[in-house]
C-alpha cells in the first residue's frame, strides 16, 4: 500500500509529490502515461510565470520540475489510471489499465483539462488532418500558408501570434468584436499585419476531402457567408475537465461536482470524499494557469500529508 497516488503530472500533480514527499511521505506515486509537464508543455510562450524574466516555451518551463520533485523520493508510474474508488475501511483502490489495484491511503487528482471541440461540421472528420488545438504541434506543417484561428481568448489569441512567426497570414475568427484576452495580448494582435481580424463571425463548416482541410465557411452576424481557402484551423474555445477517473459505474461521482463537472472543493482542495483532494484545471473555479496549478498542488500536497498522518 501507499501513502498517496497522485494522479497526474502536470503542474498540480507535480507540485503536489513535492511537497508532499518532503514533507516526509515516503510512498507517493504520480500516475501519468506519458512525460510529465501536463498541457502547457503544448504552449509556444510564456511570460506571466513569476521569476521566470524572458519569454520561454511551455516544455523550457516544465523540464526541470519533474527532476525536482523526484529528488525528494516520488515516484513516476506510466500506468494509466482508469478509476478510483473507496472501500469502507478508507483505503482507496486505483485502477490501473492492465494491471492489479493499487491500495492508497489517500489520492490527490490532476487530471486537468483538454481543449473543447467546438462542435462545427467536418471538425471531427478533419481532426488531425488539418483541424488542430496545438499550434506549437502542428503550426510547422503551415509555414508561409494561411491558416484560421478560432477563439477569442487569452489561448487563441496567443497561438495567432505564435502562428505569425511560421505562416504567411492568420485569420482570427471571433464570434464578438471583443476579446477576452488580456489587454496586452489583444495590443499585439491589433498591431500585426499578419493578422486579419474576421469578427463577429462563426465558423458555419470546415471543408475538406482526403487529403485534409481545404478551407472554411464562416458567416457573419448579418447571415452573410464567406469561404476562406486555408489548409488548417486551429481551435480554441475552452476546456473540458478530465474527471473520468471520478466517475462510478452509473455515470455518477465519486465526489461532489458542479454541473459542468468540475470537482468541488474547499480552499485547502479537500473534496466531498475524505482524504480524496482535486487540484488545479480540474477543481471549480480553477484560473487554468501554471502558477495557481501549482498553488494548488501544494496545499493539496500539505493536506494529504496532514491526513495521512493523522
Amino acid at each position: 500500500m501507499i501513502d498517496l497516488a497522485i494522479i497526474g503530472g502536470g503542474p498540480a500533480g507535480l507540485t503536489a509529490g513535492l511537497y508532499a514527499t518532503r514533507g516526509g511521505l515516503k510512498e507517493v506515486v504520480m500516475f501519468e502515461k506519458g512525460l510529465p509537464g501536463g498541457q502547457i508543455t503544448g504552449s509556444s510562450e510564456i511570460e506571466n510565470y513569476p521569476g521566470i524574466a524572458h519569454e520561454v516555451t511551455g516544455m523550457e518551463l516544465m523540464e526541470p520540475w519533474p527532476e525536482q520533485c523526484m529528488r525528494f523520493g516520488m515516484k513516476h508510474s506510466l500506468d494509466e489510471v482508469t478509476k478510483i474508488s473507496k472501500r469502507d475501511d478508507g483505503i482507496f483502490e486505483v485502477s490501473v489499465m492492465g494491471k492489479d489495484i493499487v491500495e492508497a491511503k489517500s489520492v490527490i487528482v490532476c487530471t486537468g483539462s483538454t481543449p473543447r471541440r467546438a462542435g462545427i461540421k467536418g471538425e471531427d472528420q478533419l481532426f488531425g488532418k488539418g483541424v488542430s488545438t496545438c499550434a506549437t504541434c502542428d503550426g510547422f506543417f503551415y509555414k508561409n500558408k494561411e491558416v484560421a484561428v478560432l477563439g477569442g481568448g487569452d489561448t487563441a489569441l496567443e497561438e495567432a501570434l505564435y502562428l505569425t512567426n511560421i505562416c504567411s497570414k492568420v485569420y482570427l475568427i471571433h464570434r464578438r468584436d471583443t476579446f477576452r484576452a488580456s489587454p496586452i495580448t489583444v495590443e499585439r494582435i491589433m498591431k500585426n499585419d499578419k493578422i486579419e481580424l474576421v469578427l463577429n463571425s462563426s465558423v458555419k463548416e470546415i471543408l475538406g476531402d482526403k487529403m485534409g482541410v481545404t478551407g472554411v465557411t464562416i458567416v457573419d452576424s448579418d447571415k452573410n457567408e464567406r469561404e476562406l481557402a486555408v489548409p488548417g484551423i486551429f481551435v480554441f474555445v475552452g476546456m473540458n475537465v478530465n474527471n473520468g477517473v471520478l466517475k462510478n459505474e452509473d455515470g455518477s461521482f465519486i465526489c461532489a461536482t458542479d454541473e459542468s463537472g468540475n470537482v468541488i472543493v474547499d480552499l485547502k482542495m479537500k473534496t466531498s470524499l475524505k482524504g480524496l483532494f482535486a487540484a488545479g484545471d480540474l477543481r471549480i473555479d480553477a484560473a487554468k494557469q501554471v502558477v495557481c496549478a501549482a498553488g494548488d498542488g501544494a496545499v493539496a500536497g500539505m493536506q494529504a500529508l496532514e491526513y495521512v498522518n493523522d
